[in-house]
């Protein structure tokens, strides 16, 4: 933290404040942040804003707009979850608007790991006489934007592992019958999380076994990117996954995808990218390279249980999404990850929970992997 040591209950209240108001841009305004704005003067709000939507006005400029009485903002304090932005994009520079306005003090959630910011907007304000202080709520500003975060910082998308599980781990019967293994209210929530990520990535053996079509159906919300990787371009073109719902990207392997089949996709609208293989596979680094590219910031996989293990072994799985159903399918049902180290076979990832939700019957268990 910079600025002031201590931190109050006063400031802590109005940041998450903040923090509750940017998660309304969920799935609205990728690849920029999800940031939210308050204004406070004596001790009382008099204005709030969010960023709504990908290139509209950023939080600032909306919590600013809000204030009806603006003689106060001369004597008021703008709280914002991330750094104020200091350079023209699609909008102008929200620090510059902080020093036109003459607010007098800025607190800040954390810093904006983005190259055209990362320290400028907060160096702005000073340089204007406001003070700033920096790292109220950090951490939770932080894991907010994990995605943008990741994706400025390592220059690839964040990635989210999604699981379904029963409760002594497995994906699938002896037999492989895998479908609807947790309740309905389970798979809404998987149709939501899809509606906040950017992309939703899967295997062509599991786009084959269930015919999956990877949309958003059940809940409002946009429809992510689909992402499949089918290195030998195995996956029927009357598949669901092609039905023009959404936008389809296939990676496929660079040796092993015959032309013939990249034209018969390409004339459906389907774009291929061919990438080089790596560990019996594609190679990850590639896909989620080329993703970054595009502009990317989160994908969730919803593989079986090899993509879940290579994912897990590669070393790209940000987060995970276990669902847990209260089911019993024994030893001879298919694990959930598979072996996640051909050389080790006992070797265990840790993890550090974040949370655990029911919903319905079944358990949702989100963590990280353990630093």
């Amino acid at each position: 933290m910079t600025g002031n040591e201590t931190i109050s209950a006063e400031e802590r209240a109005f940041m998450q404040r903040c923090l509750d108001l940017a998660v309304r841009g969920a799935g609205c305004v990728s690849p920029n942040p999800m940031v939210g704005s308050v204004i406070v003067h004596d001790g009382c709000v008099i204005g709030e804003g969010w960023h709504r939507q990908y290139g509209g006005p950023h939080a600032e400029v909306n919590a600013i707009a809000s204030v009806e009485d603006t003689s106060r903002l001369p004597r008021s304090t703008i709280y914002v979850n991330l750094e104020p932005c200091s350079h023209y994009g699609k909008t102008p520079p929200c620090a510059d608007l902080i020093v036109e306005k003459r607010i007098p003090k800025v607190v800040v959630g954390c810093l904006d790991p983005h190259e055209k910011v990362a320290g400028k907007g907060i160096a702005r304000l000073r340089d204007a006489g406001i003070e700033v202080t920096v790292g109220v709520l950090e951490a939770e500003s932080e894991r907010l934007n994990e995605a943008f975060m990741t994706s400025h910082r390592k220059g690839r998308p964040f990635v989210a592992l999604k699981t379904a599980q029963t409760l002594d781990g497995r994906i699938a019967t002896s037999l492989g019958a895998s479908k609807w293994i947790t309740g309905d209210e389970s798979r809404r929530e998987v149709h939501r999380l899809r509606s906040v990520y950017d992309a939703v990535l899967c295997g062509a053996s599991t786009v084959m076994a269930d015919n999956a079509e990877l949309t958003v159906r059940h809940c409002e919300g946009r429809q992510p990117l689909r992402v499949l990787l089918d290195r030998r371009l195995q996956t029927p073109v009357e598949a669901r996954i092609f039905n023009g719902e959404a936008k389809t990207l296939v990676f496929a392997l660079r040796d092993e995808a015959e032309d013939c089949l990249i034209s018969q996709l390409e004339a459906r609208g389907i774009e291929v990218v061919t990438v080089a293989g790596y560990g019996g596979g594609l190679d990850f680094a590639q896909v989620f390279a080329e993703l970054h590219q595009r502009s990317v910031l989160s994908v969730m996989a919803e593989g079986g249980s090899r993509l879940s293990a290579a994912l897990v072994r590669a070393g790209f799985v940000d987060k995970y999404l276990i669902f847990i159903a209260p089911k019993l399918f024994g030893g001879e049902g298919l694990a959930s990850f598979g072996p996640l180290d051909v050389a080790h076979p006992d070797c265990a990832v840790k993890l550090s929970f974040a949370g655990l939700q029911r919903i319905g019957e079944d358990i949702l268990i989100e963590a990280y992997p353990a630093k």
